[in-house]
C-alpha cells in the first residue's frame, strides 16, 4: 500500500466554492453530494499531520459568472475554508498550473506526489490532473471527493452527472493519474 501521508505529498483542493451550490446554474443535477465531506476529512488529516496542501480558487474573468472574485459564489465552502496563513492559489482558467505559481511552490517544497480533488471532476480537477501527470508528478485523484454536473452533448443528448463523473475519471485513470478513494488515503498510514 502506498503511504500518501508524507512531506513530499501535497493535497490540491480544487475550487470547492459556494457558487457550485447553485445546481441549476451548472446543469440541474449533481452527483456525489458527499464530495465536500470527504474533502474536509482529507484536509483535516493533512492539517493535523502538518503536511503540505494548497487551496485553489477559481476567479472567473467572465463578468456573468457566479465565480467572479466579487461574487458571493467565489467564497470557499465552509467545510474547507482556508485558515489564516494557508496557501490559496487563485486561477482564472481550468488548470491550477496555468497563470499561477503552483508548480514553483510544489518544486520549492520538493513535492513529488499530489492528491487532487474538488469541483468539478470533468473540468478543473481533470485539467489540473492532466497537467500534473504531464509535469511528472505522481498524481492521484480522489474519486469520492469530487463531483460533476449533468451535461448536454453535441447532439443535445443528456448525460447525467454520474456518467460525466465516471467517464472523466476513466479518461484520467492509468494515463494521467491513479484513481483512489478517501478511505484509501485516510488508511494509508495506519
Amino acid at each position: 500500500m502506498y503511504n500518501y501521508q508524507n512531506q513530499q505529498t501535497a493535497l490540491i483542493l480544487i475550487d470547492i466554492q459556494k457558487g457550485f451550490d447553485n445546481i441549476s446554474y451548472w446543469g440541474g443535477e449533481r452527483n456525489n453530494l458527499d464530495a465536500e465531506v470527504n474533502a474536509a476529512k482529507l484536509l483535516k488529516l493533512w492539517r493535523q499531520c502538518q503536511l503540505p496542501f494548497f487551496h485553489v480558487q477559481h476567479c472567473s474573468v467572465h463578468t456573468d459568472s457566479i465565480l467572479t472574485a466579487t461574487s458571493p459564489g467565489n467564497a470557499f465552502k465552509d467545510a474547507v475554508k482556508p485558515l489564516p496563513g494557508e496557501v490559496v492559489i487563485r486561477k482564472s482558467v481550468n488548470s491550477a498550473f496555468i497563470g499561477t505559481d503552483l508548480k514553483s511552490k510544489l518544486d520549492m517544497q520538493n513535492i513529488h506526489t499530489v492528491i487532487i480533488f474538488g469541483l468539478t471532476t470533468e473540468h478543473c480537477v481533470s485539467t489540473t490532473a492532466r497537467m500534473s501527470g504531464n509535469y511528472g508528478y505522481k498524481t492521484f485523484v480522489v474519486s469520492d471527493a469530487c463531483a460533476a454536473f449533468k451535461k448536454v452533448g453535441i447532439n443535445n443528448e443528456v448525460y447525467n452527472a454520474e456518467t460525466i463523473h465516471l467517464t472523466a475519471l476513466a479518461h484520467l485513470k492509468d494515463e494521467f493519474a491513479t484513481i483512489v478513494t478517501t478511505t484509501e488515503i485516510m488508511n494509508s498510514n495506519s
